[in-house]
């Protein structure tokens, strides 16, 4: 004998109950459970477009050599905020409210935006700025007017993350890119001229200097190359008053641009061992102290 097949209408049944509940009523509008899930499900779904899209960009990048990492990044992340609007859209459609509630809405943010959130949606449109501009974008290394210097790592909505040469991230508001001063030292070739200066003895051969800065610049493997026009150079730039002050004249590659303080180390260095090679010697400050024996007062008969 067969027994009948048990009806899901009681598992069903509850499970509509309760998807049409009411969370929230008033005004002709109506939030249920259904709805408020429904809205969820489509900004998650917006949000793991986004990051699939992102994934696949970074991916394509990757493969293929020819392609500027940069604007693959300015894509990936037009696409993020284009994602996150459309699903912010959708969910609310979903949830039933009512656009001329909207108005209200604007008109209080237009209130918040006067008073706190003004910062945040100044960093906002200058994040938008910087993603639209040419002149900064992720991997160049920077130089704030605030001492700030490093690699930019990702420019976000409200922030920029940059990563000094001690592994330090530091989070930099976007308004102080777009209204402050920024020396970007890799926006064009990555090359950059440094001057490394030093000083030598009044007695030593000026020639002999020259040959062993030369010499140091060829020792350092950040110097760029040892011809052309930015072949490294000597300058006698003044006449202190103890010694002969020279300066060496070099380009780094793009190794070396980012990592300034290493540079002058290795320069300063070579510099050393050169002039002690050639027997130059590096003098210090001299003063000459003398001393005068006071004359005593003779007493007027």
């Amino acid at each position: 004998m067969d027994l009948p097949l048990a009806s899901p209408a009681w598992l069903v049944l509850p499970m509509a109950q309760w998807l049409d509940s009411s969370l929230l009523r008033g005004g002709g509008f109506n939030l249920t459970v259904g709805s408020l899930a429904v809205a969820v499900l489509l900004f998650v779904l917006c949000v793991l477009l986004s990051v699939l899209l992102r994934r696949l960009l970074r991916r394509y990048a990757r493969r293929y050599e020819s392609v500027n990492p940069s604007s693959v990044y300015v894509v990936g992340r037009l696409l993020h905020y284009l994602l996150l609007l459309i699903g912010t859209l959708l969910a609310l459609n979903a949830t039933g409210i009512p656009m001329a509630r909207f108005t209200v809405f604007a008109g209080a943010l237009g209130v918040g935006l006067g008073f706190g959130l003004q910062a945040i949606f100044n960093n906002f449109v200058c994040g938008v700025v910087l993603l639209f501009d040419r002149s900064l974008k992720v991997g160049d290394f920077v130089d704030l007017a605030s001492g700030v210097h490093g690699r930019v790592r990702d420019i976000g909505i409200r922030a920029t993350r940059i990563t000094t040469n001690d592994d330090i991230d530091i989070v930099v508001p976007n308004s102080e890119f777009v209204n402050g001063r920024v020396v970007n030292w890799t926006v064009r070739e990555g090359f950059r001229r440094l001057k490394v200066p030093f000083h030598v003895a009044y007695a030593s051969d000026k020639e002999a200097v020259k040959q062993a800065a030369l010499e140091a610049s060829r020792a350092v493997d950040f110097t760029l190359t040892q011809e052309g026009d930015k072949a490294p150079q000597v300058r006698l730039v003044a006449f202190g008053e103890w010694a002969m002050e020279f300066e060496l004249v070099v380009w780094l590659n793009a190794d070396a641009t980012r990592r300034p303080g290493a540079a002058i180390a290795a320069y300063n260095w070579a510099l050393h061992d050169a002039l002690l090679a050639r027997g130059i010697r590096i003098p210090l400050p001299q003063r000459d102290v003398r001393l005068f024996q006071p004359v005593s007062d003779t007493a007027v008969p």
